[in-house]
């Protein structure tokens, strides 16, 4: 059910370099009309995630698919996978282990939502992190373009599960654009998962009040086989839109991809 065994080879994207603040990252994009970035979830752009990123496509959004970890288009076996969750805890670009603070790649990854904005138009921007990039569609909200921010499963801090990774100012500025601006946060989460947890979105729900739309599925809506990570490391229902997602008609996990897309539309309209 779901399973995708081959690792994507992406061809229908053109892999872009862009430097932006001194650093090159290499980004998938594909499509035509607003942009949506779509972060993907621990360990890099998998079949899943480049799956997502095709439906994002397919609806009417210009992609943009960066990569930040892990081998681009990689199956997510749980040893590779591993070691890739192992390199992005002590990598400088992430603070997989801090709260009240914002992981440096957010900076870049706000110039990218300026940078996507620009090239493609429309009213602004959307964008979607997943599980270790979770939060970071939060961080991106001081970027002005941002207007459509999808938290799905964000899990960090890794070893706090009831805090939330934005520094304070950060935090207090996109809360007073939130309610200046009339604008909503999505988050998604599985009721049992072990990493993103009751007690995140409540701390979600505790800085950002009416303005964070909570959306807790429960866990016996996930696939049952998702790729060996997420089997064996993860070891919970956890990826919404992706591993865990159930392609069958009436599916809460494919209501939740409809609906983010919806969010998408109605934000980024014209």
């Amino acid at each position: 059910m779901n399973q995708t065994l081959a690792d994507d080879p992406l061809g229908d994207f053109e892999r872009r370099s862009i430097t932006l603040h001194g650093e090159t990252k290499g980004v998938y994009v594909a499509g035509t009309g607003p942009a949506v970035i779509v972060m993907a979830e621990m360990p890099g752009i998998s079949p899943h995630v480049a799956r997502f990123s095709r439906w994002v496509r397919d609806a009417g959004f210009t992609v943009y698919m960066p990569s930040l970890f892990g081998r681009d288009g990689a199956f997510p076996s749980a040893e590779e996978g591993a070691a890739v969750l192992q390199r992005a805890c002590v990598s400088a670009e992430f603070r997989a282990f801090a709260a009240n603070a914002s992981s440096p790649v957010t900076r870049w990854l706000r110039a990218l939502a300026s940078l996507a904005h620009e090239q493609c138009g429309g009213p602004g921007v959307g964008a979607i992190g997943m599980c270790f990039t979770g939060n970071f569609a939060l961080s991106m909200m001081l970027e002005p373009s941002m207007l459509a921010p999808v938290l799905c499963q964000p899990s960090l801090p890794l070893n706090n599960p009831g805090a939330i990774q934005i520094a304070p100012e950060e935090l207090a500025h996109v809360k007073e654009r939130l309610e200046r601006e009339d604008l909503t946060v999505l988050g998604y989460r599985f009721a049992g998962d072990r990493f993103c947890t009751a007690q995140r979105f409540a701390a979600y729900r505790e800085a950002l009040g009416d303005r964070f739309v909570a959306k807790v599925l429960p866990d016996e809506a996930a696939n049952p086989n998702p790729p060996p990570f997420f089997k064996h490391v993860v070891n919970s229902p956890h990826s919404v839109v992706t591993a865990h997602l159930i392609d069958a008609a009436g599916a809460p996990t494919l209501a939740a991809r409809d609906e983010i897309l919806s969010f998408f539309a109605r934000r980024l309209a014209s």
